[in-house]
């Protein structure tokens, strides 16, 4: 008895390839993350155009102070978005620190004063929890790095380089034999 290939589906006897839909719907994932970019980038614009509109006028600090944060967490939101185009994964330091900006931002807007005590405390905690997240993140090393196995990783990089070419000798000859017929 044959065993089925693991890229596809039982059902429909090779006509759907796992690899060739998740291959459409990554493009498709990119293809939203880009338009997300644009509208950012429009966003980004127009958030800059009010604070020029709002430094001719008599200045309102609050207000003015409000919409530069706002911009720099839509630069920081971007910033989340090229890396999630270029590594197809969420920088979750990049994300804390967006949220850390978002955070003071809220401070900075309703004013330290007219928060209560317990809403202080609550955002201190976070602040505090954030912080760490933060160290944690810059200490540990990235999951690509220590699977590629390179020199520039050099938690994974053991030397053996013939050992690494005959593991993609491997690797190539498996895809090699799980493509599509004809």
């Amino acid at each position: 008895m044959q065993k089925r290939l693991k890229s596809r589906f039982l059902f429909c006897d090779r006509w759907l390839d796992r690899h060739s839909i998740v291959r459409n719907m990554e493009a498709f994932q990119d293809l939203i993350v880009i338009v997300l970019c644009l509208g950012l980038f429009a966003v980004m614009l127009i958030q800059l155009w009010g604070i020029v509109i709002a430094l001719t006028q008599p200045l309102d600090y609050k207000h003015v102070t409000a919409k530069i944060l706002f911009v720099l967490i839509l630069v920081e939101l971007f910033r989340l978005l090229m890396v999630y185009l270029q590594e197809h994964s969420i920088s979750v330091g990049v994300a804390v620190e967006v949220t850390i900006v978002s955070v003071l931002r809220e401070v900075v807007v309703h004013g330290a004063l007219e928060i209560s005590p317990f809403q202080t405390a609550a955002i201190c905690g976070l602040l505090f929890i954030l912080g760490c997240l933060l160290v944690v993140c810059a200490k540990t090393p990235h999951m690509d790095c220590i699977s590629a196995n390179t020199k520039l990783c050099p938690i994974a990089y053991k030397g053996d380089r013939q050992r690494q070419r005959d593991l993609e000798v491997q690797y190539s000859r498996q895809c090699e034999e799980n493509q599509p017929l004809g």
